[in-house]
């Protein structure tokens, strides 16, 4: 593969997913693409150029992003947000008209385990406060890849995945056993919906949000397209929402759109000036 083939393809993927492929991991596109080189009788990476520089190679360029995004996650992950969320959503839910939906995005869903975890979360609080029982609660997962929606929309996870941040108890109550398999139960299931948005894309046909999820994905961004996803994050976010970025993120330094909650490292909400402007 030539120098120039691999600035072009990973061109495409910055363009497209905003996530930056250094010279180091030229090896990711050897591996991952080669099923579909095989698939499209290519010989090497510089022919996928030369068919992606083609007429009507949009498809074939959107496929070669998803196989090359990093899709990466666990239930219930780092802990920490989730114990605070199981906090916040009591005094969200007395602030709000009782007829209004209490709305959670988990953006970059994956295959669905932190909209899950979440809805987990709402299920525990429904049985343990009748009150916040009778609130109407969506959790909106959103990716850019395919396959991972598709896994997500299944609720269907390995024994290898339900082991990787779920208690015993949270398992046995809230999924049942297919085999070597474990499906959500359709009470967990019933609040999340799966679609595919790009964070670099429009997303006010999303609507607004009083969480938001956004976590370890801004570590595969350089700097200018995190500000440009954290504004467009902030648009989105109700006046006293807050927004869980992953623990090796921050917004400090790269927009002033957010602020940091204080005392709860990694959520932040939206800043006093803009705030007002809402």
């Amino acid at each position: 593969m030539i120098a120039s083939t691999f600035d072009f393809l990973t061109g495409i993927v910055k363009a497209r997913s905003g996530g930056i492929i250094g010279p180091e991991q030229g090896y990711m596109l050897e591996t991952r693409l080669a099923p579909l080189l095989k698939r499209e009788a290519l010989r090497d990476l510089d022919a996928l150029a030369a068919r992606l520089k083609a007429p009507r190679g949009e498809a074939l360029a959107q496929e070669m992003t998803e196989l090359l995004t990093t899709n990466e996650s666990s239930f219930f992950r780092d802990g920490r947000p989730f114990e605070h969320l199981r906090a916040l959503l009591p005094t969200l839910h007395a602030t709000r008209p009782s007829g209004q939906t209490l709305r959670i995005w988990s953006a970059a869903c994956s295959t669905g385990q932190e909209a899950y975890s979440i809805a987990i979360i709402l299920a525990e609080l429904g049985e343990a406060d009748p009150g916040f029982r009778t609130r109407r609660v969506e959790v909106i997962g959103t990716d850019i890849t395919t396959a991972v929606l598709d896994r997500a929309r299944s609720g269907v996870f390995t024994q290898f995945e339900v082991q990787r941040g779920m208690p015993i108890r949270t398992l046995m109550k809230r999924f049942t056993q297919e085999e070597a398999r474990w499906r959500v139960r359709p009470e967990i299931a019933a609040p999340c919906r799966f679609e595919k948005y790009n964070l670099l894309g429009e997303l006010r046909g999303l609507g607004r949000f009083d969480v938001i999820f956004c976590r370890n994905v801004l570590i595969y961004f350089d700097v200018p397209t995190k500000a440009r996803v954290l504004s467009s994050l902030s648009q989105q976010l109700a006046a006293d929402g807050a927004l869980y970025l992953g623990a090796a993120e921050t917004a400090i330094g790269i927009t002033t759109v957010l602020a940091a909650r204080a005392g709860d490292r990694g959520v932040y909400g939206v800043a006093e000036p803009q705030r007002l402007r809402a």
